[in-house]
């Protein structure tokens, strides 16, 4: 791996993080509106503490922690690294302060820069690849620090925007047509030297039936139609469980919906705005996004069929602040006559978050990244519009519980043929 490449990739992710900081308040950066989710300042020293505590304690001589406090108060969920500070109480960290936050950032960030540029020995491939690792990790927290501070600016009756760029409307959608494929053995996950997460591989082969995938995603106005039809009140549509969520959570709307005397409105990073009828509908649960096909008469495919689907396309698109469908950019993803693969939303499968056979868990803390969460959890495809760029591909496994709504999720319908 090309240092000099590295060391340029990794002050670019770095500071793309600062910057989606900047519109922000302190208080903004403070607040944790739900326990999913976590406070902006949070995000900014995980991600920092990453690089501490799995590349500098490991490789730098002399290491001195930043500060010691911070092994406990940033570490998520790597139970082999130690404590960690109860995850629903997140937003009652008012100290470190903000600006000690970013001195943070800025001293890692200077010894990892340095520790790259030293590194000639045995160790460089081992270090390059956690820097790697880190940077993919980084842009993962980067999403969500973009769809965390959606929900958390939702609670408030001013609706603010985090944007005041300009909110321009969406050329009409085409119509839905189906790209139909043939019954095959494929082969799924992730091959060749880029980079991967261990839930993508290793490649191995699936033999899919006969089938067909939506042109595109499900709309705005699509999905209304399900909600005037009834589809929330109807347990037929539902699964057992998803329907004693909708009923107990009196859900009977996508999230950031609203209805008002002027019509439906939908809370954005810009602010609340009218419903556009032609962008893909988003923020639904795999319960939503499973009683919709139900209703239309479809399914959701499996990630098999997605990713056998979706194999030779790469998306080279921007990050958005919200889903986009007009005529270019869907053009920018096409593959097979399929648009939308990337970009817009993440698509639910109806696959169980499983390992895939021959998947070996990585030794040591690293190894609680992905494999612990193989439970109760559902994959999702694709990338949404608060992906960061360089950070999608078709093997890319997604995953969520059924009830997760807070992201730019969505719906690609699929059928049996």
């Amino acid at each position: 791996m090309d240092t000099d490449i590295l060391v340029a990739r990794f002050h670019s992710v770095r500071k793309r993080s600062r910057q989606l900081a900047e519109p922000l308040s302190d208080e903004d950066c403070c607040a944790q509106s739900m326990p999913d989710a976590s406070p902006i300042k949070w995000h900014l020293a995980h991600t920092t503490w990453f690089f501490e505590t799995f590349i500098l304690e490991q490789y730098e001589r002399n290491f001195q922690p930043f500060q010691p406090a911070f092994r406990v108060l940033f570490n998520s969920y790597y139970n082999g690294v130690g404590d960690k500070h109860p995850r629903p109480q997140r937003g009652l960290l008012t100290r470190p302060a903000l600006g000690d936050v970013l001195a943070y950032r800025r001293n890692i960030d200077e010894r990892v820069g340095v520790l790259l540029a030293e590194q000639r020995d045995a160790n460089a491939d081992t270090i390059a690849r956690l820097v790697d690792l880190g940077l993919h990790h980084e842009q993962q927290h980067q999403e969500l620090m973009l769809t965390d501070v959606k929900h958390m600016l939702s609670m408030s009756p001013l609706y603010p925007a985090y944007s005041n760029e300009h909110f321009a409307e969406c050329d009409a959608a085409p119509p839905m047509q189906w790209q139909e494929f043939d019954a095959a053995v494929v082969h799924i996950g992730h091959a060749g030297a880029e980079f991967c997460f261990d839930n993508e591989v290793p490649r191995h082969r699936q033999f899919v039936e006969r089938y067909a995938l939506s042109s595109r995603l499900v709309t705005n106005a699509e999905y209304l139609k399900f909600i005037e039809a009834g589809g929330y009140a109807e347990p037929s549509l539902w699964l057992s469980e998803g329907w004693d969520w909708v009923k107990a959570s009196q859900i009977d709307k996508p999230m950031y919906w609203q209805r008002t005397k002027s019509g439906w409105q939908e809370f954005t990073l810009y602010g609340l705005r009218k419903i556009d009828p032609h962008r893909p509908v988003t923020h639904l649960s795999f319960f939503e996004a499973d009683a919709y096909a139900r209703w239309s008469g479809a399914r959701l495919p499996t990630e098999a069929e997605w990713e056998n689907a979706a194999s030779a396309c790469r998306y080279y698109g921007k990050p958005a602040l919200h889903p986009d469908a007009d005529d270019a950019y869907a053009q920018a993803h096409t593959q097979g006559g399929l648009s939308q693969l990337f970009g817009c939303g993440w698509q639910w499968t109806l696959s169980s978050y499983a390992p895939y056979p021959g998947y070996q868990v990585a030794e040591g803390a690293i190894g609680e990244y992905n494999g612990k969460f193989m439970s109760n959890q559902y994959v999702l495809r694709g990338s949404s519009c608060a992906t960061p760029e360089g950070h999608t591909r078709a093997t890319y496994r997604n995953f969520f519980p059924a009830t997760a709504r807070w992201q730019f999720t969505g719906i690609r319908l699929a059928r049996s043929l």
